[in-house]
């Protein structure tokens, strides 16, 4: 009876470990792609924050430097692999509001457009991660916040 088992183990393992392989593999990349959409969400709540307590319509580089370097002098490595300037349109990344009569409320508003997380593999098994290059392309990234006045 013994014998008869022998290698049972082995060929077990050799069936599931692809399987397991597989769900290792999705699972870090779903959390890669977590992990730099945090990062960018961050910064762009890191720069709502420093242009909330400056003049309307100044700042504006600085901020986007904020959101791509995580410093306001734009030196470094970007936060996330594929964030650059180019996410962060000067024309369309900071919006000053004003609202209400009374009181009157000044809003800023930071948006990045177009973050595309680069995946490590095109497919798994035939089902393609995100457009057919394995690419996740997030919708808009804002963050509002009431500026001081």
């Amino acid at each position: 009876m013994r014998s008869n088992q022998r290698g049972v183990a082995l060929v077990e393992l050799a069936l599931i470990m692809p399987l397991l392989l597989l769900l290792t593999f999705i699972t870090t990349e779903f959390g890669r792609a977590m992990y730099e959409y945090n990062a960018v969400t961050k910064s762009t709540r890191d720069a709502v924050r420093y242009l909330s307590f400056q003049t309307p319509g100044t700042h504006v580089a600085e901020a986007q430097n904020l959101i791509v370097y995580g410093n306001t002098a734009g030196t470094g490595a970007p936060l996330a692999r594929s964030l650059s300037l180019a996410n962060v349109p000067a024309g369309t990344c900071c919006i000053w509001q004003t609202s209400g009569t009374n009181p009157v409320i000044n809003t800023v508003t930071v948006r990045v457009s177009n973050y595309t997380f680069h995946s490590l593999f095109t497919s798994v098994l035939g089902t393609a991660f995100g457009n057919a290059n394995g690419d996740i392309v997030f919708g808009n990234i804002t963050a509002t916040m009431r500026a001081a006045t």
